[in-house]
């Protein structure tokens, strides 16, 4: 069995690990591991508390971010621990065989997706989020949140352009790990209290594509672990 933290103790440590926290990042491999049904143990880190900085925690993830998981039966049967919530959603969807198209084609398009959410969607969001929410009175101009807003807005363009032509998901007919990643940051607006600013309005089938992904009951599940 692998080293488990011991502020957070397996109760059955043959399953997998999960330490997490309710935010976008940390719904998505919750709302994986439910999609999928793979049995795991949750945990919460609660990084408002600081608790991503625990000793124990940081051998997992020396990132201290969440969310993270240990594997304890990964690559030929040896304990493996993940960092980093794409990562994690590819080798969960690799293990199971489960949201990742096996035609090698349509595979390198989903993983694309998937990436367009790692190198874009998250980042810009949380930057609009953090500048328009969070440090509002922390700076002498409107500068840091009119430029992530933008930038925002040009991402919310891209995804309402592929939602085009009656598509449910990003890769048309079938849910795959793109959508595990890039709706929770959708909804993560929300938590922003920004769709005002950003005019999310203005993006319907963007807004149809979060509700209709929210209303999974494997979504419901997930999206609140950890809290």
């Amino acid at each position: 069995m692998p080293d488990f933290p011991k502020r957070w103790p397996a109760t059955n440590p043959g399953i997998i690990q999960l330490y997490t926290l309710p935010t976008p990042n940390g719904q998505k491999v919750s709302i994986m591991l439910e999609e999928i049904g793979l049995p795991y143990e949750a945990h919460q880190i609660n990084i408002m508390e600081g608790d991503q900085f625990d000793e124990d925690y940081l051998k997992i993830n020396p990132n201290n971010k969440i969310p993270s998981i240990i594997d304890p039966y990964g690559p030929n049967g040896e304990p493996i621990s993940f960092m980093e919530s794409g990562a994690i959603l590819l080798y969960l969807a690799e293990k199971t065989g489960k949201l990742l198209p096996s035609d090698p084609a349509k595979r390198w398009e989903t993983i694309q997706w998937l990436f367009f959410q790692v190198g874009h969607v998250g980042p810009m969001f949380g930057q609009f989020g953090h500048f328009y929410k969070y440090a509002a009175d922390k700076t002498t101009d409107d500068y840091g949140m009119h430029r992530y807003r933008d930038e925002s807005q040009r991402i919310l363009g891209v995804l309402e352009k592929r939602l085009q032509d009656g598509r449910p998901w990003i890769m048309g007919d079938d849910l795959t790990v793109a959508d595990i990643a890039i709706a929770p940051w959708i909804k993560g607006l929300d938590w922003y209290e920004g769709h005002d600013e950003l005019g999310t309005n203005n993006y319907p089938l963007v807004e149809q594509y979060r509700g209709r992904f929210y209303d999974l009951p494997s979504v419901q599940r997930g999206s609140v672990v950890g809290g």
